[in-house]
């Protein structure tokens, strides 16, 4: 009887320790007068209600006008944050991806995930096969220190595409006004090839011995300049390489005369067969393993090409 009634007691006294303490719980106000105490807190806020599947759905629904952070989510509905060009060209640029070199001497060596992390392998003919699969790695605040990729590469429907080379290192705030070349197409040429990057090199395999050279390139197209022109770019390369190329274009997967791959040529179009010298990214394997990497056969490119990130932006 003495336990139960003791038993009684404590609960009483939880009751009534539990009601003290709801008591002493009083949410304090964020909102005053339909204004955010903490302005940041609303900006937050803000940026949660326009979640949407791209940048320009953001600036199209909501008018949004300030280059920034925004959060994005996929079909399935995975979240993410990304970085909106809001400004350039009318905005709602989704950046989706960087290629950053961190090792310029390393021959598809840890860090190349843009082709193969795994050496010059026959056996590994696309590498990692990274511009063709849904891996993501990085971060957009990060996208000039090492490589980033995030879901909107795979998952946005885009028309065209817009690229910025940006110094290694340099801080988000400054990615604008540090740019080396800024350019983007307005040909729309995605529409015709799956709505982004992921869905085109599935159709263009960056993959050894897949084609040969000219007869087999992929999709070009003439770019607009945001920062820099067609003579600027040329002179970012040696001139004996300037020969080989047209600049003012950016073009996708195209093969060198031992039918090596390689996936970008970001700012040019290739009238020759050494695309290895003035183009990124590629499959695993390189007859010559020298050229094998993200960056590494770019001899006779300026420093300031080769130590910039390659930021790749979708609309």
């Amino acid at each position: 009887m003495l336990r139960f009634i003791f038993f009684l007691m404590c609960l009483l006294q939880l009751r009534h320790t539990m009601l003290s303490v709801t008591e002493a719980v009083t949410a304090k106000p964020i909102i005053i007068n339909g204004t955010y105490i903490n302005p940041e807190l609303g900006k937050y806020h803000a940026r949660l209600r326009t979640l949407a599947r791209s940048c320009l759905d953001i600036k199209e629904k909501n008018n949004a006008s300030q280059d920034g952070m925004y959060i994005l989510t996929t079909e399935s509905g995975t979240y993410y944050q990304a970085f909106c060009d809001m400004t350039t060209a009318g905005g709602g640029w989704t950046l989706v991806a960087s290629v950053h070199e961190n090792n310029i001497k390393g021959k598809c060596s840890l860090g190349d995930r843009w082709s193969s992390q795994q050496g010059n392998d026959q056996n590994l003919p696309e590498g990692d096969g990274t511009w063709a699969n849904t891996v993501t790695f990085g971060s957009a605040e990060g996208s000039t220190s090492d490589d980033y990729k995030n879901p909107g590469y795979y998952d946005i429907s885009a028309k065209d595409v817009s690229v910025w080379h940006v110094p290694n290192n340099e801080q988000l705030k400054s990615w604008t006004s540090s740019a080396i070349l800024r350019y983007h197409t307005e040909s729309q040429f995605l529409t015709e090839h799956g709505g982004n990057l992921y869905h085109l090199f599935k159709k263009y395999p960056v993959r050894f011995g897949a084609g040969q050279c000219k007869s087999d390139m992929g999709p070009s197209s003439p770019v607009v300049y945001d920062t820099g022109d067609k003579d600027s770019t040329a002179n970012l390369y040696g001139p004996s390489v300037g020969k080989e190329f047209e600049s003012g274009f950016i073009t996708f997967r195209v093969f060198n005369s031992d039918q090596a791959a390689v996936a970008m040529c970001s700012g040019v179009k290739p009238t020759e067969c050494n695309p290895q010298h003035y183009c990124i990214g590629g499959g695993g394997f390189f007859s010559d393993h020298q050229q094998c990497g993200d960056f590494t056969a770019l001899k006779q490119a300026s420093k300031h090409l080769t130590q910039s990130a390659v930021l790749l932006f979708y609309r």
